[in-house]
């Protein structure tokens, strides 16, 4: 026998005992949701559109709490923990694929390496209430974009932000019919771009806004009291890590058509290259624009509330415009893990996917979720502060830690390796800033409490 057919054969036995697996496994959410067809590039689509997100609009507020040298530092150092342990996560995958046990799932990884009591009341809560939140925040950032650009040329205009909000859910609303996360290859390659653009158009607003007359004068000092210091920089953190967290790697993983080695890792190359390029750029230049005066959103410093635009009406048009597209695609890719549930309980795989008795409780169910995310979005308008709380409780525990120790018990590294003593080291590091994290998020809700209000137009 040769070399060659040597290979087919191992490779044949491979997928039979993958097949078998996954034949005892997969339901309709699998099946209809989860579909294994993607490549490697459409892979780096969904991850971009997962991690290059609007939470760029927020990195010059996390540099005006951490400071240049700091807020750089934290930047970096994000970059790279994440980046190593999404690579981890996905040499577990990988390991399990080898063995035959494929998981689509982070839950399912999470059930056959830690077991049933993590993955159901831990690991489920945490990421479902991420991909709730990417939801709300979709519909909120996307209904506050439309209502900037109203008000831009229609200043005495009386429409609601919850009208906005409606809007942008119906679309999304639309959109969530689309039966599988592979389906969105080319809306997440079309977002990935739309990163490009409005980070493009926050540069050039913030260099021109640094040298206009209108801009406020430059101050890069800390703002507080030592205490209110100290607490603004865990908060500066937890928007960090919120803008690299994404906490759906197996999913996305799952999208591709076996065998799966090797094509994670150029897919997050891939995705890092745009991060990396977005990050630092639209970070680097709103805070030199507007230091410690960076507001949460920079689209706030470009067109301020209680005064004149300090850059074109038409570069936040645009960057506006980018941003509301973008939305759209994020609001479908987080809400895919949810969508698999719905599938899984209500569809019948054997039907087919486009069968009327499993495209209309797709088309009432899915609706339902989005009319839910819409219906919170109206009515806590201040969702930023819940969503950085949602950020330290999910983000740092799915994307910073948890990679680590699924690693670390699959693979158990020996005490005498680098491996070990990094993955001891960010563990170390971040899961105290995970929970320093969620108490400086608790502790900015409780000081802005007396602003909210129900279904607030702001």
């Amino acid at each position: 026998m040769t070399t060659k057919e040597m290979n087919t054969t191992q490779m044949e036995r491979h997928v039979s005992v993958d097949d078998d697996f996954q034949k005892s496994n997969l339901n309709a959410g699998a099946v209809f949701v989860l579909e294994s067809k993607g490549n490697w590039l459409h892979a780096g689509y969904h991850l971009t559109t997962s991690i290059a997100g609007p939470g760029i609009l927020s990195l010059p507020f996390a540099f005006a709490t951490l400071g240049w040298g700091v807020g750089t530092f934290a930047l970096v150092l994000a970059a790279a923990v994440t980046f190593y342990g999404y690579s981890l996560l996905s040499k577990v995958l990988e390991e399990r694929e080898a063995k035959g046990r494929r998981h689509l799932r982070y839950r399912d990884l999470c059930r056959d390496i830690l077991g049933g009591r993590w993955s159901t009341y831990v690991i489920t809560p945490l990421q479902f209430s991420v991909c709730l939140g990417a939801l709300v925040f979709s519909a909120l950032l996307g209904g506050q974009s439309i209502q900037l650009i109203y008000l831009i040329y229609n200043p005495t205009g009386t429409l609601k932000l919850y009208q906005f909000i409606i809007i942008v859910s119906v679309v999304i609303m639309v959109f969530s019919q689309m039966p599988s996360f592979h389906s969105l290859r080319h809306l997440t390659l079309l977002s990935s771009l739309l990163a490009f653009g409005y980070s493009l158009c926050i540069v050039g607003g913030s260099i021109y806004a640094g040298h206009s007359k209108l801009a406020p004068p430059k101050e890069y000092s800390l703002l507080g009291t030592t205490v209110s210091k100290t607490f603004n920089a865990f908060n500066g953190i937890a928007v960090i890590a919120t803008a690299y967290g994404t906490s759906i790697i197996p999913e996305i993983q799952a999208t591709l058509a076996p065998p799966i080695s090797g094509k994670m890792f150029k897919a997050l190359l891939l995705c890092y290259c745009i991060v990396l390029t977005t990050f630092f750029s639209a970070g680097i230049s709103g805070y030199w624009a507007f230091g410690n005066q960076s507001s949460g959103n920079i689209f706030l410093n470009f067109v301020p509330s209680n005064g004149l635009p300090v850059v074109p009406k038409w570069v936040v048009v645009v960057a506006a415009i980018c941003v509301i597209l973008q939305l759209l695609v994020i609001a479908l890719v987080y809400s895919q893990p949810t969508f698999e549930v719905i599938e899984a309980r209500f569809s019948k795989v054997e039907r087919g996917k486009y069968a009327i008795r499993n495209v209309i409780p797709r088309l009432l169910l899915r609706s339902l979720v989005v009319a839910f995310g819409a219906l919170i979005a109206a009515m806590l308008p201040f969702f930023g502060d819940l969503n950085a709380l949602i950020g330290a409780l999910g983000f740092i525990p799915l994307d910073f830690v948890l990679p680590i120790i699924l690693y670390n018990v699959v693979f158990r590294p020996s005490l005498r390796t680098y491996i070990f003593w990094i993955n001891a080291a960010i563990i170390f590091v971040y899961t105290p800033v995970g929970i320093m994290g969620c108490v400086s998020s608790i502790r900015q809700i409780a000081l802005d409490a007396k602003n909210y209000k129900l279904f607030a137009n702001v």
